[in-house]
């Protein structure tokens, strides 16, 4: 039986969600592609799951688009690369973007290579923790290409105009280190694993519905006007004041008791 390209598991409130191409340093291809599509939408429908894990099986993240084996198929790449007129992204971009807009916390951890579509896949989670000698590059420069999978948006969030244009253009190729230096990683560590679970426990302990509102609060008024936050945040926070969640973090700040809380309601 073939192995899926994306591999979930679920433990508790954790998915842990897998690039699966080990052997080809989990380079992306159309397969690959539709399976991170899969994976997002079934967490999205898990009420219970409350943080991403991602990450890539063996010894790297993703190495970037596997052009060898994504122009097998060039009828299906032409399907993939039309852009959907309703959402405004054609499935290479969604596929990736998806996790942007899941309702919960999504951590990559990253080791090995970080590059290309790999790189545009980490920016699009919420954090990343990585080694320090892991190798990150906008690779598409090197190709004579632009990043073309969403990945300029989050960049662009992420680091100084300057940065981002050199890092685009340029295609270099630098370290874990330096990409928390650039502001693209949240933390460095020998295994980055151990912090990421240290932010899980952080994440966990708190509303799954506060949690979620705050992750598309945030994301939303980084790219629209003033009128526009100050009207989210209230609709946002009337939502939260009906939660059943927000009644048990009430109650146990009130009487310092450890919550426990349902499955997530918003959405």
């Amino acid at each position: 039986m073939t192995e899926p390209r994306v591999r979930t598991e679920i433990e508790g409130p954790i998915a842990y969600v897998w690039l699966n191409r080990p052997d080809k340093l989990n380079g992306i291809e159309l397969d690959m592609l539709q399976g991170l599509l899969d994976a997002a939408a079934a967490i999205k429908r898990n009420r219970d799951v409350r943080v991403v894990i991602l990450q890539g099986a063996g010894e790297s993240f993703c190495a970037g688009l596997d052009f060898a084996a994504a122009g097998k198929k060039p009828s299906r790449v032409v399907r993939f690369f039309v852009p959907n007129p309703f959402r405004g992204t054609n499935l290479f971009q969604q596929a990736l973007w998806t996790w942007r807009e899941l309702p919960v916390p999504v951590i990559a951890v990253t080791r090995g290579h970080v590059f290309g579509g790999g790189f545009q896949l980490a920016v699009a989670a919420d954090f990343r923790f990585t080694t320090p000698d892991c190798q990150w590059s906008i690779l598409e420069a090197k190709w004579g290409l632009v990043p073309d999978m969403s990945g300029t948006v989050p960049l662009s969030e992420l680091v100084p105009a300057d940065v981002a244009k050199r890092l685009v253009m340029t295609g270099e190729v630098f370290s874990g280190q330096q990409a928390a230096d650039h502001g693209l990683a949240t933390g460095v560590a020998d295994d980055p694993m151990k912090p990421a679970m240290e932010l899980v426990d952080a994440l966990v302990a708190r509303s799954p519905d506060s949690v979620s509102a705050s992750k598309k609060l945030l994301n939303r008024s980084r790219r629209g006007g003033l009128r526009g936050a100050f009207g989210r945040e209230r609709r946002y926070q009337l939502r939260m004041f009906r939660s059943p969640n927000t009644k048990v973090a009430r109650k146990a700040g009130m009487t310092k008791t450890e919550p426990n809380f349902g499955p997530r309601r918003f959405r």
